[in-house]
């Protein structure tokens, strides 16, 4: 008995083997297989449409999936928490550059839209020819584009609305706080230049700098695998 455990430990240890730390952005390559322009608007695109939409939709670039690509996906996409809470709509395109496989994994609650046989025409038809080619930046924003289109949405985020001008009301009370804040800085300078630092802090942090947070993670392994 105890010959069999030793000659199973191994084995179940790499059955066991955790998933990649959770990304913090829509898009990861850490393969370099996209140009970084094309990373980031992927990332800004795949941000816009969740906040527009509600469903999660993740790119993850690696070399190698270490193994079975549907078992990598299964286990990535429960440790992340893909999609919403109590929903389970979110969806991630993996690409893995040394293996050559490619794998759209499918969240419970979108597997009514995103059925196996539309993924795997999706990897087929449109993301393995751009990789075959050579034109990794224009196949994987095609992918995701004919993704977001099965979802019903658009491929690319609106134009923000323009903002109303401020109130009269506003006005006085920004130039109220603007002499207030003149005041302490000729009386109390220190104080002052803290709070101006404290003011810019917030601001900076809670614009544009925020990364993906996930509360679903049910896939079932629906999707589909394919390769190039």
């Amino acid at each position: 008995m105890l010959g069999l455990f030793v000659l199973l430990a191994p084995f179940a240890q790499v059955q066991a083997a955790p998933a990649p730390t959770a990304p913090t952005r829509w898009a990861t390559d850490t393969a370099a297989l996209l140009t970084e322009p094309a990373r980031a608007t992927l990332d800004a695109r795949l941000e816009a449409y969740q906040r527009s939409s509600g469903h999660e939709l993740l790119v993850w670039i690696a070399p190698s999936s270490g193994g079975s690509v549907e078992e990598f996906a299964v286990r990535a996409f429960e440790a992340w928490r893909v999609g919403r809470a109590g929903l389970d709509d979110g969806l991630v395109l993996f690409i893995f550059t040394t293996d050559h496989t490619t794998r759209i994994e499918v969240g419970y609650g979108l597997e009514g839209v995103i059925t196996d046989a539309k993924a795997s025409s999706i990897l087929r038809d449109v993301l393995a020819p751009g990789l075959r080619e050579g034109r990794p930046d224009a196949a994987v924003l095609a992918t995701v584009d004919a993704l977001i289109a099965l979802l019903g949405g658009a491929a690319t985020a609106e134009a923000p609305a323009e903002p109303e001008p401020l109130g009269l009301g506003y006005k006085i009370l920004f130039g109220l706080l603007g002499v207030a804040f003149l005041l302490l800085l000729m009386t109390r300078p220190r104080m002052a230049l803290l709070l101006l630092w404290s003011v810019a802090a917030r601001g900076f942090g809670g614009r544009g700098g925020g990364g993906r947070s996930g509360g679903g993670g049910r896939s079932g392994g629906g999707g589909a695998s394919g390769s190039w």
